[in-house]
């Protein structure tokens, strides 16, 4: 199986982490130049995989060749408490999805809690409700699993 570029930069990231060093501090040139990729190509990685909703707070300094520093939530609850507080009262099926898929490839969730989430989440669910009211039904939904995953 091949992996992609942007699988490959955020495993390299996230490698740099060790139970000791919340913070990361990454050269975004070097790291594009030991990868041959460019730039632009590392900040699609952080900016998509290394949200607040995932845990992650990240700070550019600019400067002396600049540098992205990288902080990781204390732990997973942290991180999936942050997710929680920032849904909001609606979310759509494709939305939620992509929560569930990266708590899962942060291994934040188990394979069989991403399975049952994303089940419950789907539009599938939800056919004879507006969508509106559908969206703030599964909003509500996913916030009380993470919440119980969590307890």
């Amino acid at each position: 199986m091949k992996l992609k570029l942007s699988d490959v930069i955020a495993d390299m990231i996230l490698d740099m982490f060790d139970d000791d060093t919340p913070t990361i501090q990454i050269q975004r040139n070097d790291l594009a130049a030991q990868l041959g990729c460019v730039p632009s190509q590392i900040n699609y990685v952080i900016t998509s995989r290394f949200t607040p909703e995932q845990g992650y707070r990240i700070e550019s300094r600019r400067g002396g060749g600049g540098c992205i520093m990288i902080t990781r939530a204390a732990t997973k609850e942290n991180a999936i408490i942050s997710l929680i507080n920032s849904i909001g009262t609606d979310i759509d099926e494709k939305n939620a999805k992509a929560h569930i898929y990266n708590l899962n490839y942060q291994n934040l969730v188990s394979d069989k809690a991403a399975n049952m989430m994303l089940a419950v989440t789907a539009d599938s669910n939800f056919r004879e409700l507006p969508p509106d009211l559908k969206n703030k039904i599964r909003a509500s939904q996913l916030k009380q699993m993470l919440l119980a995953y969590i307890n």
